[in-house]
């Protein structure tokens, strides 16, 4: 399955998920109804209170856990006791882990999510939480930082970017807040026998008798709380095995080698500490986020409740010569001498090629642009590897520079053209004072100007995790400089106007993640306006002449809406027309988004070439879109 499918897929799990909680549901209030008909007999007015007050305590329980998640997947992380990962940081361990981030993030095509490590936990584990890739953490074990070598660790990273790009992140952060709702039960009758053992503050027989209703009720509430547990285990399984291999099987096509991958598996299996985690309750409520088992079942519960295959399934689908003896081989070597992944990687190495030249062009498919999206492979990889090598090391460091981030993005999206940008410096000037607009001008003349296209978009992503953490009001008042600078010339090139568009829009999902996650239902027709607007910008800005432009734009349509007629009309101020075009267009289903980025790729591209600046464009579109693209797509 490719991008598109795999997002409605997840769209699927989502209403299957929903069938399933209202399964659960309906079976937890039919024990709390029969505990209730044993005690009072079939009283209705108590039946009908016993099961509103069992509804109401589900669902204010699920509405809370799904509002404690709305700061997307940094509470998660935190949660668990994660610590974020300096930008600047000396650890070799945390630098490798942010380097190799950093080359994924870059190869997929969506910004750097943040980067947290649970630094008290042995075990070998790692997952990705939040509701976009605004707003996405990726965090990992000290374990797997320290016992992972460097190919075995991207296989762990490009697994969770798998999550992130498949949709299933978004679905497991749901699976967190609606199945609290029918563990809480549990909860309450844990915490009611807890009292009842301490005793209330009362003397005589009516201690006695309180106690006795009391360690009832507790007693009825843990049973009955144990079959919401179990049904929220067997939820968690049934919708996260088939994920997990898909998650295996998406990075190995990422990366194009099993034996990362693999190894990281051998590991989990041949280590003392595997891959559970130290706070079973934790890691039980997050297991099906988690890269490897965080909780250790019996054999039984691993049948029903295991949120991953068996390990030496995995295993044995990356290495089919792998047999069960060569675990125990290596668990007793790794007794004696555990092993290190520094020191591992010290017979290793991974180098890219050089990025083609600014003015190159190369031949493209829209089929093969679509069939890329959200699903990089080992050549995005290199191009990742090979962009990474050749962004100046003093831009790399601003873009950690908490002081000078800002600055360095509004640098990024100035115009060459000298009137526009004074244009844009005065908006700057206004909005940010004085010595932020000199510091841009500065900056750009120095650092960007010259800067190959490639490396415009990666540089921005890079900064995306420390930009996001400036205070909420500077925040909102560096988006209105963005805004400004974007609009602040009806000439602007539709590049620099996307790239400015497409930051806007992630720091402010990043500001309010649960806002924005989901997936879209329309269909093109509904959105054909919208769909025109587009094909007719991205036709205009690629032709110098209206034949040209005219006939990109009808390839474009011709792919989407066949059926329709639409006049080729490009908008005076496409800025101001594509504002009103981008929430439609993103709430297209994903089948349909599928069909509309193959129809971008046949206007910009309609002579079956692009070229790089082309590429870039068509890049910053289809992330308006939450269809992450590969750097130079099409190209093998």
């Amino acid at each position: 399955m490719n991008f598109f499918e795999l997002q409605a897929a997840a769209r699927r799990d989502s209403r299957r998920l929903v069938v399933l909680f209202a399964l659960a549901v309906l079976m937890i209030v039919g024990a709390l109804e029969l505990a209730a008909w044993l005690v009072v007999g079939p009283s209705p007015k108590v039946l009908a209170w016993v099961a509103i007050a069992a509804l109401g305590i589900i669902g204010s329980g699920s509405l809370y856990r799904l509002s404690t998640l709305g700061g997307g997947g940094e509470a998660v992380a935190q949660q668990l006791g994660g610590e974020r990962v300096p930008e600047d940081t000396r650890d070799p361990d945390l630098r490798r882990l942010r380097n190799v981030v950093e080359e994924v993030a870059i190869a997929s095509g969506v910004p750097v999510p943040g980067l947290y490590v649970l630094e008290h936990e042995a075990g070998i584990n790692a997952f990705a939480a939040g509701h976009s890739t605004s707003d996405a953490v990726v965090a990992v074990t000290r374990g797997a930082l320290e016992r992972l070598n460097r190919d075995e660790l991207q296989g762990v990273v490009a697994h969770e970017f798998s999550h992130i790009l498949n949709g299933d992140m978004r679905l497991n952060m749901r699976l967190l807040g609606v199945l609290f709702g029918i563990s809480v039960i549990a909860l309450i009758g844990r915490r009611v026998m807890e009292f009842s053992v301490v005793g209330p503050d009362l003397r005589g027989r009516n201690r006695g008798i309180f106690i006795l209703w009391l360690v009832m009720f507790g007693l009825v509430a843990l049973v009955v709380g144990w079959v919401g547990l179990a049904f929220a285990r067997m939820i968690r399984a049934a919708v996260s095995r088939s994920r997990e291999r898909l998650a295996d099987a998406s990075a190995v096509q990422f990366t194009r080698q099993r034996a990362g991958l693999a190894g990281a598996l051998k590991k989990i299996g041949g280590l003392t500490d595997g891959s559970e985690l130290s706070s079973r309750g934790d890691a039980e409520e997050v297991s099906h986020m988690l890269f490897g088992e965080g909780v250790a079942y019996g054999s039984l519960g691993a049948r029903l409740f295991a949120t991953h295959p068996p390990l030496l399934e995995r295993i044995s689908a990356l290495d089919p010569a792998f047999r069960p003896a060569e675990l125990e081989r290596l668990a007793r070597g790794w007794a004696q001498h555990p092993p290190m992944g520094l020191d591992e990687d010290l017979h290793l190495g991974l180098h890219g090629g050089g990025l083609p030249g600014a003015g190159s062009a190369q031949h493209v498919a829209p089929e093969g642009v679509s069939g890329q999206v959200g699903t990089p492979g080992p050549h995005d990889q290199r191009n990742a590897d090979s962009i990474l090598r050749d962004l100046p090391a003093d831009l790399r460091r601003l873009a950690r520079e908490r002081e000078r981030v800002m600055a360095l993005v509004l640098a990024l999206l100035l115009d060459t053209d000298e009137g526009i940008a004074a244009r844009q410096l005065e908006e700057i000037r206004s909005r940010l004072g004085q010595s932020i607009a000199v510091d841009v001008a500065q900056l750009h003349r120095q650092h960007v100007a010259g800067l190959h296209p490639m490396l415009r978009i990666p540089l921005a992503e890079l900064a995306f995790p420390v930009l996001r953490r400036r205070p909420r009001p500077q925040l909102e008042t560096f988006l209105d400089a963005v805004q400004a600078v974007g609009m602040a010339d009806g000439k602007l090139s539709l590049f620099e106007y996307c790239l400015g568009r497409l930051l806007t829009l992630q720091l402010r999902e990043s500001l309010a993640p649960a806002r924005y996650a989901g997936i879209g239902r329309r269909q093109p027709r509904a959105v054909r306006r919208e769909i025109a607007t587009l094909l007719a910008v991205v036709a205009d800005a690629g032709h110098g002449d209206g034949i040209g432009a005219r006939h990109a734009y009808l390839a474009g349509m011709q792919r989407i809406l066949p059926g329709e007629h639409i006049d080729y009309r490009p908008p005076a101020n496409a800025p101001a027309a594509l504002e009103q075009a981008w929430v439609p267009l993103d709430a297209l289903d994903p089948l349909a988004k599928r069909v509309l980025v193959e129809a971008v790729t046949a206007a910009i591209a309609h002579d079956g070439r692009i070229s790089v600046v082309e590429s870039e464009l068509l890049r910053t579109v289809c992330a308006m879109l939450h269809c992450p693209l590969p750097p130079l797509p099409g190209r093998p």
